[in-house]
C-alpha cells in the first residue's frame, strides 16, 4: 500500500528542487515513483515556490476534508471480520486470510483497522475483545518427582522430526483442570500444527495412554511416527504407549519447555477457551472437540496462512 509523503521527505524535495534537481533524481533518492514527486510539486506548491512546511499543511488539510468511507462500514468487510472473530481468529489472521480468498481489494482490511475497530466497539459496550487471545499468567511448576524409566532423550530424535520434515511427529502435554478433576491431553504435529485434544478424567499414566490411543485412531497409520513429551509423570507409561502405537517416544530435557515450543504455544491457545481455574470435568467432550476444530481451521502465519487441517490433509477449506 502506498505511503503518504512525510515532512522529512518534503524537506528533501524542497531542497533538491530549489537546487535545480531533476524529479527523477529526487525520486531515486527517496525510493519513490517519479510520478509521486511530480504530483507533489504540482499540488502542494505555494505561489512563490515549493516549501516543505506549507506543502505538509496543504496535504494534511486535504486529507482532513476528504470524505472517507471507513472500511468497517462496508457490510462485506464487517461480516468477514465479525465471523472471523467469532471463530477466535486473530486480526492478523483475518486480514491475511481475506487477501488469500477475496479478489476484490475493497474487501481487504488491515489488522490495525480491525484492532482499532475492536477498541471503538469496546467504548460503546460491545465486547469483541473477548474473542482475542489474552496473556495468561506463567504456568505453575508441575510435579516431577522421580525420573521416568527408560526415557529416550530428545537428542536421539530423528533429524527429519527435528527439522519438521514430515507429518506425524507429535509434541505431547497435558492441560490441567482443577486439582483432582482431570484435564486435557494435547498432541500437536510439529510440521503442520495439527492438534488433537482428548479429555481425561485423571492424570494417571494409564488414563493418558488410553486418551492418546483414542486420538491417534483418528489419523492414518502413515502419519504416526513419534512423540516428544515433557517429564511429567503422567507419561511414565510411554513404553506401553509405544508398543501399542508403534511410535517412538522422546523426552525433552528438564525445564526446557522451548524444546516443545509448538505444544506450549498450542496449550496457550487452548487456555483462551479454558482459563486456569476452569473445571474441565464439567466441559463436554463435544465442546472440547469443537475447540480442536477451531484450532485446526485457524490460518497460521507460519503456514503461509493456510490452516493446520489444510496442511495435514493436503486440502483447501474455507475458514472465514
Amino acid at each position: 500500500m502506498a505511503q503518504h509523503l512525510t515532512l522529512q521527505e518534503r524537506e528533501v524535495i524542497a531542497q533538491r528542487n530549489a537546487a535545480g534537481g531533476l524529479q527523477a533524481e529526487i525520486a531515486r533518492e527517496l525510493g519513490r515513483d517519479r510520478s509521486s514527486i511530480s504530483r507533489e510539486l504540482r499540488r502542494n506548491r505555494s505561489r512563490n515556490g515549493y516549501f516543505a512546511s506549507s506543502a505538509q499543511q496543504k496535504a494534511d488539510q486535504r486529507r482532513s476534508n476528504r470524505p472517507l468511507k471507513r472500511k468497517m462500514e462496508r457490510p462485506e468487510v464487517s461480516r468477514l471480520v465479525r465471523e472471523g472473530l467469532k471463530k477466535y481468529l486473530s486480526p492478523d489472521q483475518i486480514a491475511a486470510r481475506a487477501k488469500l480468498e477475496l479478489r476484490d481489494r475493497r474487501h481487504h482490511v488491515s489488522r490495525q483497522t480491525i484492532y482499532h475497530w475492536i477498541g471503538e466497539q469496546a467504548e460503546h459496550g460491545r465486547q469483541w475483545q473477548r474473542y482475542l487471545r489474552r496473556h495468561q499468567q506463567k504456568r505453575a511448576g508441575r510435579e516431577k518427582c522421580g525420573k521416568i524409566p527408560n526415557a529416550a532423550p530428545i537428542k536421539g530424535r530423528p533429524k527429519i522430526a527435528e527439522r519438521r520434515g514430515r507429518r506425524g511427529d507429535f509434541e505431547g502435554d497435558t492441560v490441567r483442570g482443577l486439582p483432582g478433576r482431570g484435564g486435557l491431553l494435547t498432541l500437536v504435529d510439529r510440521k503442520t500444527r495439527y492438534t488433537l485434544i482428548e479429555p481425561v478424567a485423571d492424570l494417571r499414566s494409564e488414563t493418558i495412554n488410553e486418551a492418546a490411543l483414542r486420538a491417534l485412531r483418528r489419523l492414518p497409520a502413515k502419519h504416526r511416527h513419534s512423540f516428544t513429551f515433557d517429564n511429567g509423570k503422567e507419561f511414565a507409561g510411554h513404553e506401553e504407549l509405544s508398543r501399542r502405537t508403534g511410535m517412538d517416544a522422546y523426552f525433552a530435557d528438564p525445564y526446557c519447555s522451548w524444546q516443545r515450543g509448538t505444544n506450549e504455544n498450542t496449550n496457550g491457545l487452548i487456555r483462551q477457551f479454558y482459563p486456569k481455574g476452569t473445571d474441565l470435568a464439567r466441559v463436554s467432550a463435544a465442546r472440547i472437540y469443537q475447540v480442536e476444530e477451531l484450532l485446526n481451521q485457524r490460518p497460521r502465519r507460519c503456514l503461509g496462512y493456510r490452516t493446520p487441517h489444510e496442511q495435514f490433509t493436503d486440502t483447501r477449506t474455507r475458514c472465514i
